[in-house]
């Protein structure tokens, strides 16, 4: 028997067969498409994304093939430098595309043992107490103890477990692609500048190989976005709203998004979990999504991990909803916010010249950066010092850097007393004796995703708190 099913061979499923592979958890990923894609969905990572390749070691692969730009804040469209001091060592926007951090991704998880099967299409599935039964379209029957839906906001997964899915459906779309153009660069730039003035979400982006990345909005929301935009009605949709099409032409892809919000209404039935798309869509505006699955995968691995090992204590697995739907839910939020305030209409119109002068206040700016980086998140882990919850950024210790020492998906102790001890949990916890300048706490116990389980320097205190987290001591 499988241990996991992944549904799914994006970001999101990839991430999480790699973080499950770590624990040495035998991973099936699914994935439908008999090839990767070439269509760039997302163009690049967040400050926690960032921290998380980090922390598994994956970062200076990311560094090579993308672009760091520097972080700040933006808003709606409402750009304001990023204030000092922002909490995390990675203050930089990564451009990288889509395809690139699916194949860097998907080298990740093979290297670790993953098995990656393409052209197969999961279509049904049940489930009893001892596991999941999943059929492909072929008619093959797998058998896994666990089964996790990451294939996309139009989960097959989701339907066949019946979880709702509630929310809006899109009301306005883009339409996107590469392409080549005719246009002179002045004149490009001119006209988006023009149209500026009155829409947002209209550009041409140079790729430095000849072609651009073309975005305008479209005058109607397809019925069925699954199929991809002609040529000419992405040249009607440019003439509609710029006057002009820059003479697109021999484009490598179209495709086009919507602002459809939902929300999926569990997160787990039984033995069947969703994560990204499969548990959230929304408005692209922030570039979060991506970003959002990633770090759902990294809270769910350990823990589905810990209970296919059979250490996990109790809703230790439940804790992954707990935990992430307020996140997404937090999200959706967001986007609707910079949905509404994008809007040509004369009232958000208003709000946003509010909202503009409110991000001239550092703590507002900080407010709204730590929103769409996701390093501002905090877990719901009870009273307790004000590092309980949040994850811990990457801090300088005299033997190294803090991440350095997360490579293996291991809780972690770094203990600047030295009179601290996790025996009972050494198979499941580093216990690391070192001191930062960075780090004003004793001690903190940190979960493998790097969030603050403890912090403080009582013995008893931390025994305590040890099982909540890894289960009974050995012993």
């Amino acid at each position: 028997m499988i241990d996991v099913i992944v549904a799914g061979g994006g970001p999101t499923g990839l991430m999480l067969a790699a973080e499950l592979r770590l624990h040495g958890v035998h991973v099936l990923v699914l994935e439908k498409d008999a090839e990767p894609t070439g269509i760039v969905r997302s163009l690049g990572l967040h400050a926690r994304s960032i921290e998380v390749m980090d922390q598994r070691g994956l970062l200076d692969r990311f560094l090579e093939h993308g672009v760091q730009y520097p972080l700040r804040g933006a808003f709606a469209g409402i750009i304001r430098p990023a204030p000092d001091r922002l909490d995390t060592a990675h203050q930089y926007l990564l451009g990288i595309p889509q395809p690139v951090t699916d194949r860097l991704l998907t080298e990740h998880a093979v290297a670790l043992g993953v098995e990656l099967r393409r052209g197969c299409e999961l279509v049904g599935l049940a489930q009893d107490d001892r596991g999941v039964t999943a059929e492909l379209a072929d008619g093959t029957r797998l058998r896994a103890r666990y089964l996790v839906g990451c294939d996309g906001g139009r989960s097959t997964v989701r339907k066949l477990i019946g979880v709702g899915f509630p929310g809006e459906p899109a009301r306005t779309e883009w339409l996107l692609g590469e392409l080549a153009l005719t246009a002179a660069p002045e004149e490009m730039a001119a006209v988006t500048a023009e149209v500026a003035k009155t829409r947002h979400g209209f550009g041409a982006m140079p790729l430095g190989d000849g072609a651009f990345r073309v975005v305008t909005p479209a005058g109607t929301v397809a019925e069925d976005r699954t199929v991809p935009p002609t040529l000419d009605e992405l040249r009607a949709a440019m003439q509609a709203v710029a006057g002009t099409d820059f003479g697109v032409h021999s484009p490598r892809w179209l495709s086009r998004f919507g602002d459809g919000t939902r929300q999926a209404e569990r997160y787990r039935v039984g033995r069947v979990l969703l994560a990204g798309d499969a548990a959230h869509i929304h408005a692209p505006i922030g570039g979060q999504g991506l970003n959002l699955g990633i770090q759902d995968a990294f809270n769910l691995g350990w823990k589905l991990a810990a209970e296919v090992n059979g250490w996990a204590p109790a809703a230790l697995l439940d804790s992954y909803q707990a935990e992430r739907h307020p996140v997404a839910a937090d999200v959706l939020s967001t986007t609707r916010a910079q949905s509404e305030l994008l809007s040509p209409e004369p009232g958000p119109g208003a709000v946003r010249r509010l909202l503009a002068e409110l991000m001239d206040f550092e703590d507002v700016n900080r407010h709204l950066i730590e929103k769409i980086t996701a390093i501002g998140v905090r877990y719901d882990l009870g009273e307790g010092h004000e590092l309980l919850g949040r994850r811990l950024r990457d801090v300088r210790l005299k033997q190294g850097r803090l991440y350095e020492l997360m490579r293996g998906g291991r809780g972690l102790l770094l203990d600047q007393t030295g009179r601290l001890s996790v025996a009972g949990w050494e198979d499941l916890v580093d216990h690391v004796v070192d001191v930062s300048e960075e780090l004003d706490v004793p001690a903190v116990l940190l979960r493998p995703d790097g969030h603050v389980a403890w912090a403080g320097d009582d013995q008893a205190e931390l025994s305590g708190v040890l099982p909540r987290w890894f289960g009974a001591p050995v012993g």
